[in-house]
């Protein structure tokens, strides 16, 4: 036997050995003190098969992991070991990112585009907007003007979280966070199923903007700029929908609760607004040249101001939509039905 096959050997028995670890234990630890598995949150995902029939757990200890992560797998959990001290960060500014790559995919912290992905006690940020504090005029081959040069603004769309195929991802006590637009951005408008509990999400326009169907509960929206905080595209399936359950908004003073520019679906329950929040229903984009099919459709049921009389486009309208649904009705079972049963933690 030859050095090379040796070799070959040899590598092919470490890598089977360490996916024999994986199914044993389900688990490998990313510790960037290089007291884990792994020292980077990316090498630990490329290192799993890219399915299991039994979850896989990526566990992460506490620290600042300056990655861009692409998660294209299925059935893994990222776990962090501390919500506010296992922080994922990069600075990527969406219109930047499309000077020098073919779309915008990749453009965020976190790009999955894996299914049964749950994400748990993690910060995820796109600090761009924190950093970068004046436009920027910056070399862009892409750009189709003679000299490729593009104006990066510093409120350009930065994303934290993204998806384009993903479906039935959660995330459980998790902050996303940016300066700007379309922080967290599920974008799967076929299939598309999210949850989102006990999460903290800051930006700019649009900044919690789901496809398909959505359902957050106990979670605190932060507006930091922009014409809306909320927005939902359900216009590939009647039935799709976003729900909001026990959830709080505030924001700079006239920030607005959320629109819509394609056939949406939202229902807000039991849900608190900050008092400087403007006097402004989920409304319809006025530039837009989609067709609305179904209509306006915007719920609500037991909101209010924390403080000051309420709004009177706030009132109780469960029985204005389809199939008039009560209050008790509406929980993730309702929103996703048979179609995604293992949503316990």
């Amino acid at each position: 036997m030859n050095y090379i096959h040796k070799v070959f050997i040899l590598l092919c028995c470490t890598c089977l050995a360490g996916n024999i670890a994986v199914a044993k234990n389900k688990k490998v630890v990313v510790d960037p003190s290089g007291k884990g598995d792994f020292t980077t949150i990316q090498a630990a995902i490329n290192s799993l098969p890219d399915s299991s029939e039994q979850p896989v757990t990526v566990y992460i200890k506490k620290g600042i992991y300056k990655e861009k992560i692409y998660l294209e797998k299925s059935n893994i959990i990222l776990e962090g070991e501390d919500e506010d001290g296992t922080v994922i960060t990069q600075a990527v500014a969406r219109e930047e990112w499309l000077c020098d790559h073919p779309s915008d995919w990749g453009c965020a912290t976190m790009n999955v585009n894996g299914n049964d992905i749950t994400l748990k006690n993690l910060t995820v940020t796109n600090s761009y907007g924190f950093e970068v504090t004046e436009d920027r005029l910056i070399h862009c081959p892409n750009d189709t003007s003679w000299n490729h040069e593009k104006l990066i603004k510093k409120n350009s769309h930065q994303m934290a979280l993204r998806t384009i195929k993903a479906n039935r991802l959660k995330a459980i006590h998790c902050h996303f966070k940016s300066m700007t637009g379309d922080t967290v951005s599920p974008w799967n408008v076929t299939e598309g199923m999210f949850y989102f509990k006990d999460c903290f999400m800051e930006g700019g326009v649009d900044f919690y903007c789901p496809r398909g169907w959505a359902y957050a509960e106990h979670c605190r929206f932060l507006a930091h700029m922009g014409e809306a905080t909320i927005w939902h595209d359900g216009s590939a399936v009647e039935d799709s929908k976003t729900v909001l359950k026990d959830c709080t908004f505030e924001g700079y003073d006239g920030f607005k609760l959320g629109r819509y520019h394609r056939d949406a679906q939202f229902y807000l329950l039991d849900c608190t607004f900050a008092d400087n929040m403007a006097d402004q229903d989920i409304y319809r984009k006025v530039v837009t040249t989609n067709v609305i099919r179904w209509g306006h459709r915007v719920y609500y049921y037991n909101c209010h101001r924390k403080s000051e009389h309420d709004f009177s486009w706030m009132a109780n309208n469960l029985d204005k939509a389809k199939g008039s649904p009560t209050y008790k009705d509406i929980n993730a079972k309702w929103v996703f039905g048979d179609r995604w049963n293992s949503l316990g933690e």
